[in-house]
Formats: structure tokens, C-alpha cells, sequence
């Protein structure tokens, strides 16, 4: 088959997306994760956390409850509503490690589990911290130098 008729043939059979409303969606789900831990800094901070006590205390909040859902099921439920709004980072990092780690724990603890739980969080936890490591080196080439 040439490029276009496999191509016609493509935009026929597949069904439009509805950009707009999924637009909305992650936003409204993912404004309502931000605005979940918002109200928590209020609260531990009502509670008499310093800011940066509750601020700590928020994040594992946040992992916690992603982690849960997703091992329930729950949090793949919002995510097919809510698209990239549940790519929030914290949660979306918590979501990533605990699916691997649930769909590998059959395969044992050490060969499954741990050689598994990062294939999705790993590339992100290594290239950040590489680009950290690199904007560092050249941060402080560049002080050396003005």
C-alpha cells in the first residue's frame, strides 16, 4: 500500500478525539489534586506545622493516597478520565512506581518487584538527576568566570 490510501484509510477508521473536552477534564482533575494539597498545607499548618514541616508532610500525603488508590484501582479510573491531569508530579511519580511493583509482584520480591518497580520511574529519576548534576557543573563554571 502507497503512503496515501494507508493513510486515508487510517483517518476514516479511527474515531475523532474529543481534544476539548479532555483538555478540561485534566485540567479540572488535575487543578483538584493541586487544590487537595493546597487545603492540606492549610490544615497541618492549622494543626501547628511549621511551613516547611507540612509542606514535607503534604508530598507524603499525596504519595500515600496515590499509591493507595492505585493499588485499589481507583487511580487508573480517574486517569482514564482525567488524562494528563493526574500526571501531577508527586502523584503522577507515586502512580508509576506502585503500578510496576502490583503488576510484577507474582513474578517474586526480588527478580519482579525490585528489578521491575522503577522501569517507568527510573528514566525520570535518573535524567533528572543528571540534569541536576549537569546544571550544577555549569552553574558553577559560569560563577568561576563573571
Amino acid at each position: 500500500m502507497k503512503n496515501e490510501p494507508y493513510t486515508s484509510r487510517i483517518r476514516r477508521h479511527t474515531p475523532p478525539s474529543p481534544t476539548k473536552k479532555n483538555c478540561l477534564f485534566a485540567f479540572l482533575i488535575g487543578g483538584g489534586i493541586c487544590f487537595a494539597g493546597q487545603w492540606l498545607l492549610y490544615l497541618y499548618e492549622a494543626l501547628g506545622a511549621t511551613r516547611d514541616d507540612a509542606s514535607t508532610l503534604v508530598t507524603v500525603t499525596l504519595i500515600f493516597l496515590s499509591a493507595l488508590l492505585t493499588g485499589i484501582g481507583v487511580y487508573d479510573r480517574i486517569a482514564r478520565v482525567a488524562g494528563a491531569g493526574t500526571l501531577v508530579p508527586v502523584t503522577g511519580f507515586a502512580n508509576a512506581v506502585v503500578s510496576p511493583a502490583i503488576d510484577t509482584k507474582q513474578e517474586g520480591f526480588i527478580l519482579g518487584v525490585g528489578a521491575k518497580i522503577f522501569t517507568v520511574a527510573g528514566p525520570v529519576i535518573l535524567y533528572g538527576v543528571l540534569c541536576g548534576a549537569v546544571y550544577g557543573v555549569l552553574y558553577s563554571v559560569i560563577l568561576w568566570f563573571v
